[in-house]
């Protein structure tokens, strides 16, 4: 559970700004949002197959990119 407390001096758009940074620092939303539906493990794996073939193509562009 993500809080935060009402410095001396601060004003509640301050306080409202450091909450929401430590909310998307601690990951929480995006949790959420991940398990918002089941996904099974096969369907898992697949994405993340998927995942790792993207980065791996987009280093090798870069690469070829360096190159020229």
């Amino acid at each position: 559970m993500t809080s935060v407390v009402l410095r001396s001096n601060e004003s509640q758009e301050q306080l409202l700004k450091r909450f929401r940074k430590k909310v998307v620092k601690s990951g929480v939303l995006s949790t959420v949002r991940r398990k918002r539906w089941f996904i099974s493990k096969s369907e898992l794996r697949r994405i993340e197959k998927k995942k790792s073939i993207r980065r791996i193509k987009r280093r090798q562009v870069g690469k070829v990119i360096e190159a020229a």
